[in-house]
């Protein structure tokens, strides 16, 4: 985490000359940057630390970088394995809360939570210092561990949970935000891909470990125990974080008056959006709230036209490229969450195995996913610009490994294809988050990176929701449907009975059922697998078209960035003005 000495001002003139800064080793942000600004019209006392000596400049040192890498990387470890952890905690918390038929909420107002806070995060950032924010992060994650470990109710326990997501949401967006910040263009491809490398380490590993823990130290001491972790890392980061000058419209305003300058209405607007349209993608697909999200999103829209200072820019709402590369990103996840939820259920349903068996399969596809990133991280993205093809052949690679998959989730492929192909879905996965982060950077201006940051993950975040209701509802109907059509051939052809109605819903709801002994006869059995590989095939197949429209949008977001599109509009106006006075 380099970065290079203040740019040069000439005697006698007010202009700066950036062509020192203008090297590989530049950050992309020096410091946090008013909204209002262009990437080419910086002011030099927003770009330089306080008091002017650049310090913040300077190479960190070993110490203060290792202590920033290790502190980030436990509280992304921390934020990311609440999310598959909870799946081993489940049973206990549900039933010392006498909460079975709720325990969906566990994850799903974590996940929402996340979502919620994730843009939120970025803007305040432009604000306040990052400094300020990944404490603030660390303190509500921090409380909400403290509050679900000490639940005496289901409420309480949520509460909890979307405490422990709203400072998650924070930690995801300004550790992304830090990359930015202190990294220069040459190594940020690389330092990206070690962030997600913690992120699918902490996702793989978090059902593991919490599931270890649990029997030594009970899911209370176990949520109790992230509460001085968390507090500790934030407070570790916060205070190895070389000073940053202050954004030029807010620096000389006290706390209160910047609190006072927020968009809240902005801010409600786009959080309630965020929470209706996620809540009516949890567990039963419910129309009323996500047609709730669309009205809340036209008054988030009609706020933010009049806002003095927006919580999201027009200038990025308007913006083809970075509003594209979101949707994209959208798709491109819920087909990648269709890999992580299912493929433990092939490996349990149609092979046989056992639960700990069916969830080591996650390893090495999260493998290839932490080794794509810091592949081209490493050898490839060590520049700032455009990484548009590039984009595009890993999105292609991601796709046609998805479709390779609908074909060797079945008991006649090959354990070991099966593995290489879910490896290398996780390979193109890393690759493409990378570049695809890298060519948004790109497409959007510096002053507004914290912003679409935040965005980007939003946008992430629903991810999940979309890959688990959508793709949930495309494997369940066709199961349903193969196992309806199997079990009326193997009794000859008539309507089913009630007997044969009711096993169908338990092996559409527990797939380890279909090899649990006295459940089912060879005969029964043979129906069941087939169909649930028929049920995956489907899916992956219906993933993979749905990566042709992810292609098409990642395509549209285009490959030229603000300042080319400026120089563009000036040279037209040249050409425009010779034309007039030559006719002159």
């Amino acid at each position: 985490m380099t970065t290079d000495p203040e740019p040069r001002r000439p005697a006698g003139t007010d202009s700066w000359d950036t062509s020192t800064a203008a090297s590989e080793e530049t950050p992309l942000l020096r410091s946090d940057t008013s909204s209002s600004q262009t990437a080419r019209d910086v002011s030099p006392a927003s770009q330089r630390p306080p008091g002017g000596d650049g310090a913040a400049e300077q190479p960190l040192g070993w110490k203060r970088t290792a202590c920033i890498v290790l502190s980030m990387w436990a509280l992304i470890f921390l934020q990311a394995s609440n999310m598959s952890g909870i799946s081993t905690t489940q049973s206990n918390i549900a039933a010392d809360l006498d909460a079975y038929e709720s325990a969906m909420w566990f994850t799903s107002a974590y996940m929402i939570s996340v979502s919620s806070v994730a843009p939120l995060a970025g803007r305040l950032s432009m604000i306040f210092s990052p400094a300020t924010m990944i404490l603030l992060a660390s303190n509500c994650f921090a409380l909400g561990a403290a509050v679900t470990a000490v639940a005496p109710t289901f409420a309480v326990f949520i509460l909890g949970r979307v405490l422990l997501g709203i400072g998650s949401g924070g930690i995801m967006t300004l550790c992304m935000i830090l990359v930015i910040q202190l990294t220069s263009n040459k190594r940020r491809g690389l330092w990206i891909g070690l962030t997600n490398a913690g992120f699918t380490i902490g996702v793989s590993s978090g059902a593991v470990v919490f599931g270890a823990l649990l029997p030594v130290l009970g899911w209370r001491l176990l949520f109790a125990a992230q509460a001085p972790l968390a507090l500790f890392a934030g407070l570790a980061v916060s205070l190895s974080i070389p000073p940053f000058a202050a954004n030029g419209s807010v620096k000389d305003k006290t706390t209160l008056q910047k609190l006072a300058g927020l968009d809240y209405a902005g801010a409600a607007a786009l959080t309630t959006t965020i929470v209706l349209f996620l809540y009516g993608l949890s567990g039963t697909i419910q129309p009323v709230p996500i047609l709730l999200s669309f009205v809340t999103l036209a008054v988030f829209l009609a706020v933010e036209t009049r806002a003095s200072d927006p919580v999201i820019p027009l200038s990025v709402l308007k913006s083809r490229g970075v509003l594209l590369s979101c949707f994209s990103q959208l798709g491109f996840m819920a087909a990648r969450w269709t890999v992580l939820f299912y493929a433990p259920i092939f490996v349990l349903a149609v092979r046989g195995l056992s639960p700990a068996v069916s969830g080591s399969v996650l390893i090495p596809t999260n493998a290839g996913f932490g080794l794509g990133g810091l592949i081209v991280g490493a050898l490839h993205i060590r520049h700032a610009g455009s990484f548009w093809l590039p984009a595009l052949a890993s999105l292609s690679l991601f796709s046609a490994a998805l479709f390779v998959l609908a074909f060797v989730s079945n008991a006649a492929a090959s354990a070991g294809v099966y593995v290489a192909v879910v490896f290398l879905n996780g390979l193109c996965t890393g690759a493409a988050l990378n570049y695809t982060l890298a060519h948004l950077l790109h497409l959007s201006s510096p002053d507004v990176h914290f912003i679409v940051t935040g965005l980007l993950s939003t946008f992430r975040g629903f991810a999940g929701s979309f890959g688990t209701a959508i793709g949930g509802g495309v494997f369940t109907r066709t199961l349903r449907g193969a196992l309806t059509e199997g079990f009326r051939r193997l009794d000859g052809g008539g309507e089913l009975d009630k007997a044969r109605e009711k096993l169908i819903s338990v092996l559409i709801g527990s797939p380890a059922a279909v090899w649990k002994e006295g459940v089912l006869s060879a005969p029964e059995r043979a129906v069941a697998v087939f169909g649930y590989e028929r049920a995956l095939e489907v899916l992956y197949k219906s993933a993979a078209a749905a990566c042709v429209l992810v292609l098409v949008m990642q395509a549209g977001t285009g490959w030229t960035g603000p300042a080319e599109q400026e120089e563009d509009d000036e040279f037209g106006e040249a050409l425009a003005e010779g034309d007039r006075t030559m006719e002159a």
